[in-house]
């Protein structure tokens, strides 16, 4: 019997090892190296990625983009008054903090005036809809599917064709490519980067839940750099939490201290 080739990964910015140090090669953090079985090398987009031809600038249409209003103030304004076709929203906070409710509520208006989906990794879907129906919020248009295989919820996505879907949330998500357990580094990277990809080619808002750590961070780096607007929900601003909001990269995501700490 072959023996298992394990490798070691960074949980905070994905750099992986052959063997276990105390410090990360690639972003000098220390003990933050975990170990997990390597993946093979086969190709993983084959199947879920779709060809894309050259086009000339002069060709490509250009424009203001029309933004989709949550009909939440705060949440619109942090967005920069609302969400864009094809964009990626990263929302995290601390576990019960009201990610989820919070979405909830935004998906249930959105859903009276287009096709939305809510995906539930947490939930099941009775939990979902005993809390819509504490909030008395509007559900007799809201689709839920309680999924957390990456690939039944792109084959979803794609048969229903939602304007808007939130993923509620990305660490309880997982791909049968890899072999790791939902929630590591590598199954974080692989569902954010497969959604995302979705995201860009057919149009669809995506909004992903993730998570704040004791360690401050929010379902890992890996999501930083593939969302288009992360940002970060806590009912007051500790260390970590400024410093994250700090090195995010648009300025909705800086002004979310104010807005969602209220």
């Amino acid at each position: 019997m072959a023996k298992t080739k394990t490798i070691y990964t960074c949980s905070e910015c994905g750099g992986q090892s052959p063997k276990w140090q105390g410090q990360c090669p690639a972003c000098n953090a220390w003990n933050t190296l975990v170990e997990s079985i390597a993946e093979s090398a086969k190709p993983r987009y084959q199947s879920l990625a779709a060809t894309s031809r050259v086009q000339m600038l002069h060709e490509v249409e250009g424009g203001e983009e029309s933004r989709i209003p949550t009909d939440i103030g705060e949440l619109d304004r942090v967005l920069g008054g609302g969400l864009v076709q094809g964009g990626v929203v990263l929302i995290g906070g601390d576990p019960g903090i009201g990610k989820s409710t919070l979405l909830l509520q935004a998906l249930a208006e959105l859903s009276t005036r287009m096709n939305t989906l809510y995906v539930s990794g947490e939930e099941s879907a009775r939990q979902v809809a005993l809390r819509a129906r504490r909030l008395s919020l509007p559900e007799a248009n809201l689709p839920v599917l309680p999924e957390i295989r990456l690939e039944a919820i792109l084959a979803q996505l794609a048969d229903a064709q939602p304007v808007v879907a939130v993923i509620d949330s990305i660490q309880t998500m997982y791909s049968e490519a890899l072999t790791s357990a939902p929630g590591s580094v590598a199954q974080v990277r692989e569902c954010a980067a497969q959604l995302t990809r979705y995201a860009k080619q057919s149009g669809t808002a995506i909004i992903l839940v993730g998570h704040v750590t004791k360690e401050g961070a929010i379902a890992g780096r890996a999501c930083w750099s593939i969302s288009s607007t992360p940002c970060c929900i806590s009912r007051a601003i500790p260390d970590r939490a400024s410093d994250w909001c700090a090195r995010s990269k648009t300025a909705s995501a800086r002004s979310t201290r104010s807005a969602c700490s209220r």
